[in-house]
Order: C-alpha cells, then sequence, then structure tokens
C-alpha cells in the first residue's frame, strides 16, 4: 500500500508542480496546479485528487434521491430533496395516464410530510428538477430514522464497493437507505443498532477526509480487524446507488487531475 497525503489548500496554494492537465477547480501557472477553491488535495502514486469539503447538492439525471412531500396542487407533489431546487413528481407518474384531478385523491398515495424514495427523470437548471417513482424500490418510505449529510459525503459513506455502508450494516444489523442528495434513512432490528449507525455515519460525515477512518469505525463498531480479502462482485447494500452510479459520483466529488500523455 502506498503512502497518501492529504492537505488543505486555499485559493493560491499551489497543489503540485508537472505535466497535469487542469480542471475547473484549479489554475495552471507554469507547471504548477494553483487552487482556484477551499478543497482538500491529496496526491499518492495515483495521481492528484481534490475533494470539496462541502456543499450543495446539485441534481443529476438518474440520482437516487430521498424527499419529503411539503406540498401538492391538481397535479404534481412538490418534494424537498435537499437542495436550492424544489424537485415535483407529476401525478401522472403515480396514477398513470388516465390520472384525472376531479377523481382521483392525491393524498391517498403521498400526503405532505411523508418521506419518498425517487430518481431524478429530468433536470436542465432551467426548471425544478422532475422525479419519477416507476422503478424497483422506489416510492414511500415507511418507517425508520431520516438523517441528513453532506452529498459530497455520501462516496465516502458508501466506500469502496460498498465497503463502509456494508461494514455499518453488518455490524449494527440494520439497513441504510442512502440518497445521492445526502438524505439518508436507516432501519434496524433494534433501536441501540440504530443509534449505533447514526453514530458511525455521523463519524465518516464529519472525518471524511482523515486518513484512518475505516479503521476509526471498526474499533468503534467493535469489529475485528481481519485481514484483506479478494474482493468479489456482489451487488449493492442497503438503499445505496448501483456500482456505476458510485463511480459517477466519485468521478464528481474528487475530481482527478490526470496526466496528460505526449
Amino acid at each position: 500500500m502506498h503512502d497518501v497525503k492529504r492537505r488543505y489548500v486555499i485559493p493560491g496554494d499551489k497543489i503540485v508542480a508537472g505535466n497535469f492537465r487542469p480542471l475547473m477547480i484549479v489554475i495552471k501557472a507554469g507547471d504548477a496546479l494553483i487552487a482556484s477553491r477551499i478543497r482538500i488535495a491529496e496526491t499518492g502514486r495515483d495521481g492528484v485528487k481534490v475533494i470539496p469539503l462541502s456543499g450543495v447538492y446539485i441534481p443529476r439525471v438518474n440520482d437516487l434521491v430521498i424527499g419529503k412531500i411539503v406540498d401538492h396542487s391538481s397535479l404534481s407533489w412538490e418534494v424537498d430533496i435537499n437542495s436550492c431546487f424544489s424537485a415535483h413528481l407529476p401525478a401522472q407518474d403515480v396514477f398513470g395516464r388516465d390520472f384525472s384531478p376531479a377523481r382521483d385523491d392525491m393524498t391517498k398515495h403521498f400526503a405532505v410530510g411523508d418521506m419518498i424514495t425517487a430518481r431524478i427523470m429530468a433536470f436542465d437548471r432551467t426548471r425544478d428538477p422532475m422525479l419519477t417513482v416507476q422503478d424497483r424500490d422506489l416510492g414511500k418510505i415507511s418507517r425508520g430514522e431520516a438523517l441528513k449529510i453532506s452529498a459530497t459525503r455520501v462516496p465516502r459513506l458508501i466506500g469502496k464497493r460498498g465497503s463502509m455502508i456494508q461494514t455499518i450494516e453488518q455490524a449494527t444489523q440494520t439497513r441504510v437507505l442512502i440518497g445521492q442528495n445526502g438524505i439518508v434513512v436507516v432501519t434496524g432490528r433494534t433501536p441501540e443498532g440504530i443509534k449505533l449507525a447514526v453514530r458511525a455515519i455521523k463519524m465518516v460525515e464529519e472525518e471524511a477526509h482523515t486518513a484512518n477512518l475505516t479503521q476509526r469505525i471498526k474499533v468503534l463498531l467493535n469489529v475485528p480487524d481481519t485481514p484483506p480479502q479478494q474482493e468479489t462482485s456482489r451487488a449493492p447494500v442497503g438503499g445505496t446507488p448501483k456500482s456505476e452510479e458510485i463511480e459517477s459520483t466519485m468521478d464528481e466529488v474528487e475530481e482527478e487531475l490526470e496526466v496528460d500523455e505526449k
């Protein structure tokens, strides 16, 4: 395992010198990359990453989100998705094309205060995002303890190939539903297990930028430190996004500065 170095950078700090391709959040001066925002710079043998400390959730099409019904009109529900944008779920998405405002009672499906899982169906920043619940495991959340974390911490909570969230779920006997918008819902067999899972999730959010976090989570959960095993392919746990969505999110959150090939 090679050494990885992390440090805070502020606008004007030199991140690295060399033949790297600059991205939106850095400025190239000669052969150096200069930070333009407050970030954590991570350098290692694999390259350089610039990691945001925090940030608001910006919807993307196909994102899995968890939201709360806050209002409804005769044609749609308004959903708070922990963003600067308010989302809308069309009534036709739930009732079908034969939906009639005069005939169908929208509150029989979703009432104000209900929590739902949904996907971003459409969004282009010129209008509020449109949601859909027409997919497996989407719809009303009937139980669980909800908490909010920074959307930029979601990839760290999931971990590589779901490793972090699997550790938390298995140690606490809980199921953790994770929205890419930073809303998390925990269900479990016992109140004690749920409380411990929530504590671990908050620890991940607060210490996501620090080294040896996985080891400290295992200590918190009283998980034996076992030698690493060969990775096997498995389905995502809890309500985590699919593997390709995790990788996509990681690409957005931890923007890599790739070496130019010449």
